[in-house]
Parts: C-alpha cells; sequence; structure tokens
C-alpha cells in the first residue's frame, strides 16, 4: 500500500541513546523520502521514567542529595546524546535541554520543601522524560537533511482532562491537533512530539499512564486521519505469549482492536491498553513493527478479527503480583446491598478490579486486584462495608489469560484450558469469561504461571514449530 501519512512512535528502547535516536530518525527518514508525510511521537530514553519517579520520592522523603545526583546524571545522559548527534555546545537544543534540567531542578526542591509529592507534581516531574528527548530526535531527524520541530504533547494540541496520572484527552483535541500540526506538515517540516503527555485547559501538565506514548500516537493518528499508525518496538510485533517465558512464542500477523486491548490489559506489554481507542471509530489500523528488521510487516492491528482454522486461541498472557480479596460470611447472604457497596468503595479508591467471581450462594465474593493495590482495597472495603463480614487478602496471585475471537461460539476451548492446566497440575483459584468471549482468565498461584503459560501455549498449538507444520 501507498502511505500518504503515518504516525511513528518510539519506544523508550528505540530512544535509548545517541545511536538507538539516530537509527531511529533514520527509520523515519526513509519514509519522508518516499513522499511520506510522518509525525514522529517518542517515549522517555530507556530507564529514565523510572529515575524522574525514584527521585521524586526521594525529595519528598527529604533526601535532597539523592535527588540532585540523580539530575545531575539525567543531564549528563542527556548532553552527552547531543554532543553526540551533532549539537554544539551553545546550540539552542543544548540550551533547552540546560533549562528544562533547570526547570526540573526547582520542581524537585519544592517537593523536597514541602515534602509532598502531589499527582500533579509527580506528572510534571515525570514528563520531563519525554521533554528530554524530543529535541534529541529532532536534531537526529535534522541531521539526516531533514525539517523538523519539536513540541510538548500540550503544544501539539492535546488537551485533557485534570485526572494527573490517567489522564484522558477532551474533545476538542483533535481538531487543535490538526490546526497545530498541520500546517507544519504543509510546510514540510516533520513534527517530533513528546509522548504520554498532555495538559489542562488550565496549562497544567498531565501524563496518560504508563505505556502512554502509544495513547499519544494513536491520538494523533486519528487527528490527522493517518494511513496507519506505526509503534517501532524492540521485537517483531505482538506475540503469542513472552518470549522470555515461551521460547517457542511467535509474531501474531493480525489482531482486531478488540483482541488486542484483552492482550494488553492482561498484562502483555506491547500497548497501552487504551491506545486503540481513538483509532476504533476511524478504522485506522496499527501497526507494531521491529526497529531491528524495518522490512518484517509486524503485527496489523485492525478492526476485523482475523481467525486461523483450527486455532482459537491468538495468545496467553500473564499479570503477575496479583492478590485475590476474599469477602465471606452470612452478611453477604443474598443481600444485593452488600455487593453494591462492595464495587462503590473500590470505585471510590479508583482501583482497578482484574476479576471478580461470586458464589451461586452469593456467601462469597472474590475480587483480583494488583498486589500494589491491595492495602487500599482491603481499607476501603473494611470501613465501607458494614456487618458481620470476613475480608482478607491471599496474596501471591497470578492471572493468566487465553485471547482471541475465534474463541466465540467454538466448543471446547475451556476444556482443553482446564485440561492443560491440570496436566502441568496447576491448581485454579478463579475462573472468569466475559461474554464477549474474547478471553478466558485464570487467577493462579504466581509461582505456577511461568508453567502454566508453557503449558496452555503448547496445548493451543501456538509455537513456531506447531505453526510451521501447519
Amino acid at each position: 500500500m501507498a502511505y500518504s501519512l503515518l504516525v511513528m512512535k518510539f519506544g523508550g528502547t528505540n530512544m535509548q541513546d545517541a545511536q538507538a535516536i539516530r537509527h531511529s530518525a533514520s527509520l523515519a527518514a526513509r519514509s519522508i523520502r518516499e513522499g511520506v508525510k510522518v509525525v514522529v511521537v517518542v517515549s522517555a530514553m530507556a530507564g529514565v521514567t523510572n529515575q524522574l519517579l525514584g527521585l521524586a520520592d526521594a525529595a519528598q522523603r527529604g533526601d535532597i542529595a539523592t535527588a540532585n545526583d540523580e539530575i545531575a546524571a539525567l543531564r549528563t545522559r542527556h548532553f552527552a546524546a547531543a554532543q553526540e548527534l551533532g549539537a554544539a555546545p551553545d546550540s539552542e537544543v543544548v540550551r533547552e535541554i540546560r533549562e528544562l534540567h533547570e526547570t526540573l531542578r526547582q520542581a524537585v526542591y519544592g517537593v523536597y520543601l514541602l515534602r509532598e509529592l502531589t499527582p500533579r507534581s509527580r506528572d510534571l516531574i515525570v514528563a520531563f522524560g519525554e521533554r528530554f528527548s524530543a529535541p534529541l530526535m529532532r536534531l537526529a531527524l535534522e541531521g539526516q537533511g531533514l525539517l523538523a520541530h519539536h513540541l510538548t504533547g500540550g503544544q501539539a494540541g492535546i488537551t485533557t482532562d485534570a485526572h494527573f496520572g490517567n489522564a484522558r484527552p477532551l474533545p476538542g483535541t483533535y481538531e487543535r491537533i490538526r490546526d497545530r500540526l498541520g500546517g507544519l506538515l504543509a510546510a514540510g517540516v516533520t513534527p517530533v512530539v513528546a509522548g504520554f503527555m498532555g495538559e489542562t485547559e488550565e496549562g497544567a501538565i498531565t501524563t496518560l499512564g504508563r505505556g502512554g506514548t502509544d495513547f499519544s500516537a494513536t491520538i494523533i493518528g486519528k487527528a490527522l486521519g493517518a494511513d496507519e499508525v506505526w509503534a517501532w518496538k524492540d521485537v517483531d510485533g505482538v506475540m503469542s505469549a513472552d518470549p522470555r517465558v515461551v521460547p517457542d512464542a511467535r509474531n501474531i500477523e493480525v489482531l482486531s482492536y478488540g483482541e488486542v486491548m484483552e492482550l494488553a490489559y492482561f498484562g502483555a506489554k506491547v500497548l497501552h491498553p487504551l491506545a486503540v481507542t481513538p483509532l476504533q471509530e476511524s478504522g485506522i489500523p496499527l501497526r507494531v513493527k521491529s526497529a531491528a528488521d524495518p522490512d518484517f510487516p509486524g503485527t496489523l492491528v485492525q478492526e476485523a478479527a482475523h481467525n486461523e482454522a483450527g486455532h482459537p486461541v491468538k495468545a496467553v498472557t500473564a499479570i503477575r503480583r496479583v492478590s485475590i480479596i476474599n469477602v465471606t460470611g452470612a452478611g453477604v447472604l443474598g443481600v444485593p446491598e452488600v455487593v453494591a457497596s462492595l464495587f462503590e468503595a473500590i470505585a471510590r479508591e479508583n482501583i482497578t478490579l482484574l476479576m471478580v467471581s461470586q458464589s451461586s450462594s452469593m456467601s462469597n465474593v472474590s475480587l483480583a486486584v494488583q498486589s500494589a493495590d491491595a492495602a487500599r482495597t482491603l481499607d476501603a472495603l473494611r470501613r465501607r462495608v458494614t456487618g458481620e463480614l470476613n475480608i482478607e487478602e491471599q496474596p501471591g496471585v497470578a492471572v493468566l489469560a487465553i485471547v482471541g475471537a475465534g474463541m466465540r461460539g467454538q466448543k471446547g476451548v475451556a476444556a482443553r484450558l482446564f485440561g492443560a492446566l491440570a496436566a502441568a497440575d496447576v491448581n485454579i483459584l478463579m475462573i472468569s469469561q466475559g461474554s464477549s468471549e474474547l478471553n478466558i482468565s485464570v487467577a493462579l498461584e504466581d509461582a505456577q504461571v511461568e508453567r502454566a503459560t508453557r503449558a496452555v501455549h503448547a496445548a493451543f498449538g501456538l509455537g513456531q514449530t506447531a505453526a510451521a507444520a501447519d
């Protein structure tokens, strides 16, 4: 297919140093030289987001020396990359990176003085990673002989609500992006947008959640009516399982929007769970591509499901570090208000439920949450729920999910899943299947999850050897 406009997103490993940034810029330049207009969306350098979160926490604890040491290390790393990409010491980009680091230092010092790290302050601090890397990508593109201009997410037109740490774009975002980026593209300038971030209508910086650079790219893709959004990764595409756990995992050629959302939600770290939502209305495809092998087609994510005969399941994925919260007691029995109050308490705390199970007698409700949220969940339920109820945490759990649109109406899928787990001597703690029949998920002991993943992957014939045999 001949493309006229592509949005290309580059992740942290593809931005980790001058060499990686130069290679990423060459991938964008290859399409631009073929006459394609490209918008580039960048992540922070690998590891920088965690570094920023760590130094913000250090400042809150009062450890300003550690925070300052980390800021100095970041400054050195970004200056070294700028220099290697050809920036003169007195250039505009070097001056901007210096000013950004000074602003970061002031923001962190404010947290240290107050000993308070609000969600708003955390977003301001953590968004510096992308603000540092966007000028570096601009430098690399200019090194390829192209005209480029870098912008923050807010400057590009991404306007969000004030839900700091997990912001969502407002309806006017799409028109703003068209206005702000359309002119640059028309003038032959390649926009470089700092991903993961937007800003409120009052100008406060927000972030879109971990992995939010994918989300930035698809928001921009929808706004500009792109032919496709390309997410460049350090893998060949979306895999049938985590290749570190299942060496035989293979690349999936085609996924539907629904399938990829299920995979992202259940722990596959390939895309932000909401990344495809802006594309669904417009039917714009998303392609996950390998920066190491740019001619490999990768995984195409599109509206229609692509079902392979004999392969109802596309992938096996797992979320680790999960806890089950069990609510038991006669007080639950047949009292809908009790169940309603459980969910209301969890909603108030903005806690994500991974699975829910209720016994048919209604004397037991089990809720699976990330272990990091378990203490908050217990506290919220104990404060909110009255009556003689026993509320306990069962830690050390993982949730394993099989995903595939081909499961819909297909007999024997659940039997094959449970048979594979039984044969691998894996005990099931909870079971959940949505009415969409896109996934079946089970909770099991975390210590058994890798063995379980390999067994289920083999049972559904998802490996490379099985594919070759087909």
